[in-house]
């Protein structure tokens, strides 16, 4: 059992607010979560996947007069839009009864049509957590080594795939997961998109991991209309399994890259995109500098919204920062990835941190050793600068 560092958040958030929306692509682990809060809360779950459930909850205010007490659990929230309605005057009639917090976590698989939903009807009523997959500082905190570190870059976050009994076993699962989501998942979630297109558009997307969101290139490939790339990319962002990687602004003067990047959260699934079965694989692959780039980049990400956005910076000119933490509107922290046992940063890295003023430089490798740099940057395995962040955000 690797613990998930998000109970404890999600335990807070329960004691200080009436609800919490608990999101996370599927197979991630809201459910196992789920479960061991109700344990710690004495808690009713309730799937609405499961017909039996759904029905027992079809009206939420019959079922919570037979919970009155209890924190009730309610899993894939989304596919019934119609309980955020009902669930403000349940919420409001315990408030006056004098249970304030704690009343209901809700799971849900999709971020955009979830947000919109809560912010309508529950606004200043719930509380909003996200949980992604494992990351390197929870496998760390189960006593990882380098050879579970490099399992977790090649197999990904998703539990089951990260914990098969063989590399071949773990793809399988992932490729599974892949065509779930093309055939089942996101026509029930009311997308209308011809699922062999769906997937090219998604590999599109893997085999340009790390670089610039270009529209019409991806278009002119798939031989769709740009409305239609814009489209698919809103469906996987909304999924939870893309990020849109967005450029810091700054009014420096000077010509900015402002396109964003569009990049596969999870690297297990990036990797089943990109067909590379095994480790010795990756490490031959193309586009293992991307891999490596995105897969920190996610980690730091895991442990950095309490405070910190997440951005990229890059002019025309080459200075550029590969993660850029910015906090209260300030850019406060800058990370470069680096695979290499003796990481040097490209000279734009430090040009580009004069320009913005940071001072806190990091250079994040695949090392186990943690040392300052004389050009004025700290050299640091991932682990390392995810604590860090970790401690600061305390």
């Amino acid at each position: 059992m690797i613990r998930r560092r998000l109970q404890a958040q999600v335990l807070a958030l329960l004691d200080e607010n009436p609800a919490v929306l608990l999101q996370g692509p599927r197979q991630v682990g809201k459910t196992t979560l789920a479960i061991a809060i109700a344990q710690a809360r004495n808690g009713v779950y309730r799937d609405l996947e499961n017909p039996q459930d759904l029905d027992q909850v079809h009206d939420i205010g019959l079922f919570e007069t037979q919970h009155p007490d209890r924190l009730i659990i309610l899993d894939e929230v989304q596919r019934v839009p119609g309980l955020f309605a009902p669930l403000r005057s349940i919420i409001d009639r315990r408030r006056r009864a004098g249970r304030k917090t704690g009343q209901f976590l809700l799971l849900g698989s999709s971020s955009l049509d979830l947000m919109q939903q809560t912010s309508e009807s529950l606004a200043g009523r719930v509380a909003y957590a996200e949980l992604s997959g494992l990351d390197a500082l929870e496998l760390s905190a189960a006593g990882s080594t380098a050879d579970n570190m490099d399992r977790l870059w090649l197999r990904g976050g998703y539990p089951d795939s990260l914990l098969s009994t063989s590399d071949k076993t773990s793809l399988t699962w992932r490729l599974d997961l892949i065509r779930s989501y093309l055939e089942r998942d996101i026509p029930q979630f009311g997308f209308r998109v011809p699922a062999e297109t769906m997937r090219r558009f998604w590999t599109m997307l893997a085999h340009r991991q790390g670089g610039l969101h270009n529209a019409a290139a991806l278009a002119e490939g798939l031989g769709i209309s740009g409305q239609s790339v814009a489209r698919y990319a809103d469906i996987l962002i909304d999924l939870l399994l893309v990020r849109r990687f967005q450029p810091w602004h700054a009014n420096l003067g000077k010509r900015l890259v402002k396109s964003p990047k569009l990049t596969i959260r999870d690297s297990g699934l990036l990797h089943a995109l990109l067909s590379i079965p095994t480790f010795d694989g990756l490490l031959s692959h193309p586009s293992l500098g991307a891999s490596w780039e995105g897969f920190v980049i996610e980690n730091v990400l895991a442990v950095a919204h309490g405070q910190w956005q997440g951005y990229f910076y890059r002019t025309q000119a080459g200075a550029e920062i590969d993660l850029l933490l910015v906090r209260g509107g300030v850019p406060d922290i800058a990370i470069e990835v680096k695979r290499a046992s003796v990481p040097q940063p490209r000279r734009g890295f430090h040009v580009a941190c004069d320009d913005l003023g940071v001072k806190q430089r990091y250079v994040v490798y695949p090392g186990s050793q943690a040392y300052p740099s004389p050009a004025g940057h700290w050299v640091m395995p991932l682990g390392h600068m995810m604590q860090k962040l970790l401690n600061e955000d305390r």
